[in-house]
């Protein structure tokens, strides 16, 4: 594999484990030098650092709760800090706390969106303001912020559906500075969280086109796309690999 992100710099939030370890093992493979933020277990950070560094790279784990907005500032100022700039912002952390309407906790109201939303605009406004012409904000979102089939996750698709009103937003604020943003809506992706064997997993795949879960590698491929050259005029997008969920 070519190494298109040789010398970069990146920062994916939520790198620890699952879909967010993937993107960090996949940008250091392409040759960029990665920062991963975690929250609480900085035994599953220092695993996604060793799979990034057999690639050759600088890498650093950070501890930092995204629903902090000093804490995420910290977090891009010390990827600059430690590894001499970001020219690549990942905002992958994110929490599902789903519940029916009438039991649905404010608390939870509160939390989801200061992670899953306002954390990806505050990471992109303070790496912004080190990135150079020509590099990448890319959030995670989901394939739920176009079909909800059950109940009880109305909050969590609000959040999904606000990033995809963002990152367009944002692609306009940046587009004179040559800097893309974009927008990858993952469907059922075999993770710790949401495991392809059981019950649920079983219910999910009765509504997709491909009956399988994804692989986070499958995400991590898309998100080194839209990371590496070919992608630069793509932006404002939400790009949806979801297996034939939404179609």
């Amino acid at each position: 594999m070519s190494r298109r992100l040789e010398n970069k710099h990146a920062l994916v939030t939520g790198g620890g484990r699952g879909i967010g370890a993937a993107i960090v093992e996949r940008l250091a493979r392409e040759g960029a030098n990665v920062a991963l933020t975690y929250v609480s277990n900085p035994n599953q950070a220092s695993g996604a650092v060793k799979a990034a560094q057999a690639h050759v790279v600088k890498t650093v784990a950070i501890q930092a709760d995204s629903g902090s907005a000093d804490a995420v500032v910290g977090a891009v100022e010390r990827t600059v800090r430690e590894l001499g700039g970001i020219d690549i912002l990942v905002s992958n952390a994110g929490i599902a706390a789903m519940a029916p309407l009438d039991d649905y906790r404010l608390e939870d109201l509160d939390r989801m969106p200061a992670v899953n939303v306002r954390a990806a605009f505050i990471a992109a406004q303070a790496a912004a303001r080190h990135m150079a012409t020509g590099w990448r904000i890319i959030t995670i979102g989901s394939c739920n912020a176009e079909r909800m089939p059950f109940a009880g996750g109305a909050v969590y698709a609000m959040c999904k559906a606000a990033l995809v009103g963002l990152v367009k937003g944002l692609a306009r604020d940046l587009g004179p500075r040559g800097i893309t943003v974009n927008n990858i809506q993952p469907g059922p992706i075999d993770t710790d969280m949401n495991p392809a064997e059981g019950d649920f997993a079983d219910s999910l795949r009765t509504l997709m086109a491909l009956p399988r879960y994804g692989a986070a590698e499958e995400i991590a491929a898309m998100v080194a796309y839209l990371a590496g050259p070919e992608a630069g005029f793509v932006t404002g997008a939400s790009l949806t690999i979801d297996g034939g969920f939404t179609a």
